[in-house]
């Protein structure tokens, strides 16, 4: 079990609710070493006195605030605890708000609350509060000396107390270049919207955190593998040449991208690319039945046994034949003249023509 961060109270009205704080999520990040690259040794931090450059151990270390160049005063735990109890160990909820009414921007870092001993009821009756009316407490928190803004969540059978930030802490969007708030005034079309949505509906699906992972860091340890199987643990690999980026473009022909887009997902969305004719209207239903006006669609043609002959070649092969006929008529001609009889050929040719 992971160790309490923080133990205190959970207040709204006249009701105090007992609990503990637990983190709620795990920093699942690459945990890499410093190292001097020319003996390949880890490189260190040293805590040091600036006056007299010696190293200063933890238990001789306190905190203090610069109040003037050079002057500080002493805060020891108990004192940041003693200059206001209340807010250093309660969770004051403030106000109780739609959930949805609080943007994402604001949300910062979420932390399991935990009923203490003896606030089993009083939580379970704050917990069921938020699940079925929507809300979220809007509360304020002190955690390590800094006080933040928070919500109380209600998930699953747990209060999440998600920290927020505060509204001076985010920052405006005025210097952005953003386009305009409105389709028609952004450059869009009815079109490029009817295609986008059926590109979003074909990719809908259902919530499943488990099916995403950090695919980056299995390729980094996996890179870490193979370097150690190939000996290659000293091995510093240099910049390479960028693969090159395809040149981007101002005029996007996004009808064309969102097409090809719905043709490559299965489902709904190449159902949706197959029902749609080249302008992007849908195909009319029922084809040609019953004399319906339109063109009637094609038939397949019977492919051949062997692939057919081209003009040119036909033109060359009939050339031949009426060359080889033509020497055939003349030798018999000659032949027969020698002999002094009449040539066979020559009734044939007569006949012909």
């Amino acid at each position: 079990m992971p160790r309490s961060l923080w133990k205190g109270a959970i207040s709204f009205g006249l009701v105090l609710i007992p609990v503990e704080m637990y983190p709620a999520v795990r920093d699942s990040a690459l945990d890499l070493t410093m190292l001097d690259r020319r003996d390949f040794s880890p490189v260190g931090f040293k805590r040091y006195n600036k006056n007299n450059n010696k190293e200063v151990g933890w238990d001789d270390i306190v905190k203090g605030y610069e109040y003037a160049d050079g002057e500080y005063v002493v805060l020891s735990e108990e004192d940041l605890r003693q200059a206001n109890p209340e807010a250093t160990q309660t969770i004051d909820i403030l106000a109780f708000v739609d959930a949805a009414d609080v943007p994402l921007l604001y949300y910062e870092q979420p932390y399991y609350l935990t009923p203490g001993k003896g606030g089993d009821k009083v939580y379970a009756l704050l917990r069921e509060t938020l699940r079925e009316t929507g809300k979220v407490g809007i509360a304020k928190v002190v955690i390590r000396v800094k006080q933040h803004l928070a919500a109380l969540v209600c998930v699953d059978d747990a209060i999440v107390l998600n920290t927020l930030r505060f509204a001076d802490e985010i920052r405006a969007t005025d210097e952005l270049k953003i386009p305009a708030s409105n389709a028609k005034a952004a450059g869009l079309n009815d079109k490029e919207l009817q295609m986008a949505k059926a590109l979003v509906e074909g990719m809908s699906a259902q919530w499943d955190p488990a099916q995403y992972h950090d695919s980056y860091r299995e390729d980094v340890l996996a890179l870490v593998d193979k370097k150690v199987k190939a000996n290659e643990t000293k091995t510093i690999t240099m910049p390479g040449k960028e693969t090159p980026r395809p040149a981007s473009s101002n005029v996007v022909d996004l009808v064309a991208l969102l097409r090809q887009s719905i043709g490559k997902k299965p489902g709904k969305a190449a159902a949706a690319n197959d029902g749609a004719d080249d302008d992007g209207a849908p195909a009319p239903k029922g084809g040609n039945k019953g004399g319906s006006k339109g063109a009637a669609p094609a038939k397949r043609a019977k492919p051949a046994d062997k692939p057919a002959d081209k003009p040119a070649d036909k033109a060359a092969d009939k050339a031949a034949q009426n060359a080889a006929q033509k020497a055939a008529q003349k030798a018999a001609q000659s032949a027969a003249a020698a002999k002094g009889a009449p040539s066979k050929a020559t009734p044939a040719r007569r006949k012909s023509a």
